[in-house]
């Protein structure tokens, strides 16, 4: 989970360099694009070389005490799955669900918009596993355009101009990218926790390599393939590695404490 469209400074300059198109927008234009004989198929993944190292400087951990009860109990509410529970969570008026646009219904409850964005409906439950996720993240950061609002996760701090032309450079786009939670985050020969170490990473942007889903989706630990900087490639443990390229939902807080407002990405209209 990392980006919130036009909202944080990181993503706001890499949009006004036109390195980003907005989702929703670009979910319609392909929906009115013919389809070519045989479907669409993915672009070639770029050659893998050596690239120049983009420092980062990771989001700090928004350590609120109300803000870090409110994750818990959302926590619980989701391993549960008590849509009742997270009802109580959720405003009841103003909530928002930005893509190219604010999505939500205004007839509808703040639950109601928030379980389509994320297909809480979802026979597989992976819109409860969603939810997990945002109860497990420690980072948010306030959103300019609503003061009081704070969305998570936070983005890090990078130069937007040295990413556009590590972009250039390596011939790859946003999504590809990402960054080591931490400092000295070992590299291994294979997708296994006690695989070799190839090389250790520091605080900078790194290539993730497009790959197949593991085989076993009950797996313990899963990996990530990136290229080191130094040209190399090789597995990190997917924990502990941050993507520039996902969504991110909004707090705020009233006198009862701790709401979700609102969503930016999401399943559509």
């Amino acid at each position: 989970m990392r980006c919130r469209f036009a909202a944080l400074p990181l993503l706001a300059a890499i949009l006004a360099l036109g390195l980003v198109p907005q989702p929703g927008l670009a979910q319609g234009q392909s929906e009115k694009l013919p389809m070519p004989p045989g479907g669409f198929k993915p672009p070639p993944v770029a050659p893998v070389k050596p690239y120049k190292p983009i420092a980062v400087t990771p989001p700090a951990t928004f350590a609120d005490a109300g803000f870090v009860a409110f994750r818990k109990q959302l926590g619980d509410i989701a391993q549960h799955k008590d849509r009742a529970g997270l009802g109580k969570l959720v405003v009841t008026q103003g909530f928002f669900w930005m893509q190219d646009k604010d999505l939500a219904d205004k007839r509808k409850s703040g639950l109601d918009n928030l379980a389509k964005a994320i297909d809480l409906d979802a026979k597989d439950g992976s819109g409860w596993d969603v939810l997990i996720g945002f109860a497990d993240e420690p980072t948010a950061a306030p959103w300019p355009e609503r003061p009081g609002v704070m969305c998570a996760p936070a983005n890090p701090e990078i130069d937007p101009k040295a990413f556009e032309a590590l972009l250039d450079a390596t011939q790859t786009g946003p999504g590809e990218w990402g960054y080591p939670m931490k400092d000295g985050l070992e590299v291994r020969g294979a997708a296994k926790a006690d695989a070799p170490v190839v090389e250790k990473l520091g605080l900078t942007l790194v290539r993730v390599i497009p790959t197949p889903p593991p085989s076993d989706p009950n797996a313990q630990q899963i990996f990530l393939q990136v290229a080191t900087p130094s040209g190399k490639t090789g597995f990190v443990a997917g924990e502990a590695f941050a993507g520039l390229g996902s969504d991110e939902m909004c707090y705020s807080k009233d006198a009862s404490g701790w709401k979700i407002i609102g969503y930016f990405g999401g399943a559509g209209e």
